[in-house]
This record gives C-alpha cells, sequence and structure tokens, in this order.
C-alpha cells in the first residue's frame, strides 16, 4: 500500500475563517480522498498557526489575551470540518507546547549544528501583515503590495539564518523536479525570484518586544521568528522528525502569497537540518469578490459557514472546485454562485439522476451488460478525471465529469424509455439498465469531490449478482 501525505498551509488565527482558506480546505480534501479512494494509506493535515505580532495586536484590539484568541478562532477553523464535510486527519496548533514547540527547538538546535545561524543587529522594514522584513522592491508608494500598509522601521538585535547558502541547491532541486512546483506559473515565478539570490534572514525576535512564541533554545532573551516556528507544523503534526525522514509531505497545498516561505525558506532549512524536502507544493489563486480583493475594510468577506447554512455543503464545494481555476485567482457572487447551482447542480446532475432512479425504480427486473458505447464513454471520463486530478485542475476534472453527466441526458432523451410506442420491453430495459451504469459511475467518480451527493446516490443503487434494485432517493439539488 503507497503512503500519501498531504498538508494545507495553517491558518493564521488573528481573524475568522474566510472563503480563502476553505478553499484550499476543499481542494486538499479532494486529493486526500481521492488517493484513499485509490487505496493509498493517506494523511491529510491542516491547523492553525498561532504566533507572531500580528496575533498580540489582534488579540489586544479585541480586549483579549493571545491565548483567549487564538483557543476561540482555532475552534472556528477546526468547525470547518464539519461544515465542509473534511477528512482531515490530525489538526496541529502552534500554540501547543507538548506536541509542536519541541520539534520547533529540535529543528532550531539542527540549524545551529549546521553552524547556519548567527546573531547580529539588524535594522529594517518589518511588515506585520506578512510577519516578515521587506526591502524597497516589495513596497508600492512606501506600503506593502498585498496588506497596503507602510511596514514598521525596526532595529534591534536578531538570530539570522543564512538562507543565502542554500539558493543553488533549492534552485537545483526545483529545476529538477525533485520538488515539483505547480501550476507551471509558479515555479517560474520561484525560479525567478532565486536567480536574484537569497539573502540571509532574520530568524528571531526580541522576547521583550514579542513574548508569545516558542523561546528560542538556550537563548531566553529571543522568540523563534514566526515562520521558523510555524514551518516545522509540517513535521510535529505527523508524529515529528523521524516519520518525516521516513516519508515526507507529498503534497504542501498552499496559497500564491505564501509560495517564497515554502519554496525558499523551508526547503533551506529542511537542507540545513538534513531532512528530506517534500516532493510537491501546489498553489492556487485567491477568490476575489465581484472583482475585488476580500478584505474586512471593503466589508467584502464572504463566511464560508453562513454560505454553507444558505445553500449547503456539497453546493459549496462544488463551486469552489467547479468555478476557481486550481491554481489561479477566481472570482465569487452570488449571481455565479446561484448560476452553477441551478445550471449544473439542479438542472445537471440532479435533473439525471432523478430521472434515471424514477425510472430505474419502477422497474422489478434490471441487469445485462454496458453497450460498448457506454462503456467506452465512460472509461474516457475516469482517465479524463484522473489526469487532471494528478494534474491539479480539479475545475477540468469536474469538466469532463459532468460531459459524461451531459451524455447521459442525451443518451436517455435519443432512447425515450418511456415511450411505449417507441421501444420494446427490452429496448426499455437495455436504455434504462445503460443510464443506471452512467449514473452509478459518475457517483464513484463524483466521491473525493462532492461526498455526501455521491453517497445519497450509490445508497439508491444495489448491485447483486449482476441484477440491479433501485430505490428512488430525495432531490439532490432543489432549484433555486
Amino acid at each position: 500500500m503507497n503512503k500519501f501525505y498531504i498538508t494545507t498551509s495553517i491558518a493564521y488565527v488573528n481573524a475568522p475563517p474566510h472563503l480563502g482558506f476553505a478553499l484550499e480546505s476543499v481542494q486538499a480534501d479532494v486529493l486526500a480522498r481521492w488517493h484513499r479512494q485509490q487505496g493509498d494509506e493517506v494523511f491529510f493535515l491542516t491547523g492553525t498557526d498561532e504566533h507572531g505580532a500580528k496575533i498580540v495586536r489582534a488579540a489586544e484590539a479585541a480586549g483579549k489575551t493571545s491565548k483567549e484568541l487564538t483557543d476561540e478562532n482555532s475552534e472556528n477553523f477546526k468547525a470547518l470540518k464539519s461544515a465542509l464535510n473534511l477528512s482531515w486527519d490530525n489538526f496541529i496548533r502552534t500554540s501547543d507546547q507538548k506536541v509542536h514547540w519541541p520539534v520547533a527547538q529540535e529543528l532550531w538546535k539542527r540549524l545551529e549544528k549546521a553552524s547556519d545561524l548567527y546573531k547580529k543587529t539588524y535594522q529594517g522594514l518589518y511588515c506585520v501583515g506578512h510577519e516578515a522584513f521587506v526591502t524597497q522592491k516589495d513596497l508600492e508608494n512606501g506600503k506593502c503590495r498585498d496588506h497596503q500598509k507602510e511596514p514598521e522601521a525596526l532595529e534591534e538585535e536578531n538570530w539570522f539564518f543564512r538562507l543565502s547558502k542554500y539558493t543553488k541547491d533549492i534552485e537545483i532541486r526545483i529545476k529538477n523536479e525533485e520538488l515539483r512546483i505547480m501550476p507551471e506559473t509558479r515555479k517560474n515565478e520561484i525560479l525567478s525570484f532565486l536567480s536574484d539570490g537569497l539573502e540571509d534572514i532574520s530568524f528571531s525576535r526580541p522576547a521583550k518586544d514579542l513574548s508569545w512564541g516558542v523561546p528560542v533554545p538556550n537563548d531566553p532573551s529571543q522568540t523563534m521568528y514566526v515562520w521558523a516556528d510555524a514551518l516545522a507544523n509540517y513535521i510535529s503534526g505527523k508524529d515529528g522528525i523521524k516519520k518525516w525522514e521516513e516519508h515526507p509531505a507529498d503534497i504542501h497545498l498552499i496559497g500564491k502569497d505564501i509560495l517564497r516561505f515554502h519554496a525558499a525558506i523551508w526547503p533551506a532549512m529542511l537542507l540545513s537540518a538534513g531532512l528530506p524536502l517534500p516532493k510537491a507544493i501546489y498553489v492556487h489563486g485567491h477568490i476575489l469578490v465581484d472583482g475585488e480583493k476580500m478584505s474586512k475594510t471593503v466589508g467584502n468577506v464572504i463566511d464560508p459557514f453562513e454560505l454553507v447554512k444558505k445553500y449547503g455543503v456539497d453546493p459549496v464545494r462544488y463551486f469552489l472546485l467547479r468555478e476557481i481555476p486550481s491554481g489561479e485567482d477566481g472570482d465569487f457572487s452570488y449571481k455565479k454562485f446561484e448560476e452553477r447551482y441551478n445550471g449544473d447542480l439542479a438542472n445537471g446532475l440532479g435533473n439525471f439522476a432523478a430521472r434515471v432512479l424514477t425510472l430505474a425504480s419502477k422497474e422489478k427486473k434490471l441487469g445485462g451488460k454496458a453497450e460498448e458505447g457506454i462503456g467506452g464513454k465512460i472509461e474516457a471520463a475516469k482517465a479524463a478525471v484522473l489526469r487532471k486530478t494528478e494534474e491539479f485542475k480539479l475545475n477540468e476534472a469536474l469538466e469532463a465529469l459532468w460531459s459524461l453527466i451531459h451524455f447521459g441526458d442525451q443518451y436517455v432523451n435519443e432512447k425515450k424509455p418511456w415511450d411505449k410506442e417507441q421501444t420494446t420491453d427490452d429496448q426499455r430495459l437495455t436504455t434504462i439498465y445503460n443510464a443506471v451504469v452512467i449514473l452509478d459511475n459518475v457517483a464513484a467518480m463524483l466521491a473525493p469531490f462532492l461526498p455526501a451527493t455521491a453517497e445519497k446516490i450509490t445508497d439508491s443503487i444495489h448491485w447483486s449478482d449482476g441484477k440491479l434494485e433501485i430505490k428512488k432517493g430525495e432531490v439532490l439539488f432543489p432549484r433555486l
């Protein structure tokens, strides 16, 4: 049995979950479920990133301690499991002093042992939004491009990590696909970034200025830089360093804004620590709302819990997976959502399933063998879904699956099994049998994407010694 280890990034808990993290969670869930379906032994990790200045400031603004804020928001992120029907195996919190801190500190000691940590006084511009020092080339009109805030000028004594030492090594591993970056545009982006050469990076903050975090081993005057601590979650969340050595992550699934941390800093830390690299980094884009970036200031942040409450779990999963191209930015609007729901779910899959199950439930003798043309269409759809899933083009995988649903609809329309004047009993039974075979295969391919819907369909179809028993199920997607 093959092993498969996938992670999301860990969500920053300065605010409740928004639709962007829901997208990442659902994409990772599809890949985890798909690998389980292939018979692999899957471990799916997610969690929360709970340290850093941004947390401290958000807690102060809310009149809470950092622990109160992180405890509260971490529970909100955990609640996505039931809200979005996620199948993760572990949820790691970086404030967990028993599970996470020892691993983060052990990694630090390994970097120190490799002579890759040194102390110096540093003057620089710190972006609290990124929890990172930035340079003038990262700014636009003096402000961070992503957060639209001026960085803070800091002068402090920090530990530094010799990131510059690993530029060439990382570049080679990305180019030879030892560390695969998908899609290709993101691979080219990080290679362009590496071509300028990496600079050593501040890896700690003075504890007097930031005590909320993991203490630097043997130096209580310093707190580990939030990213040095956070990235270690991929090891602490799966039973520690020994397990990572045996099987590192197959896929880190992350947003495009944190690519540099995962494709430059993280590989460098692992190389310094003498540990294997992850096999791949899959990068998704951002969700815009009516063409604009989600922002609390603009007031257009979409709450995934409210969306699920209004439309249901699988419609939300379907929209995120089908409407948003897996590796690119996509746009959310309620109009687009309802068009997808009515067009693809209610009138598409829902209508096809209802027609087939209604026709089949009236027959007592259903059995036989699928027509050759039907089998060919199903196999072609399976191959396309497999290929597109492996390429991290989940939207195109669903497109291929929906073309099979469309074919099934056309097939039933052409054969008209309800028209007793134009079809014999044998023809009618053959047509209905073929339609059930198509629907059953659609459900099997659909299971990683819309698990609850797939289960409802398969619960209606019972095979016994080559014979079929059908029970008509509930309406899958009532029209809006």
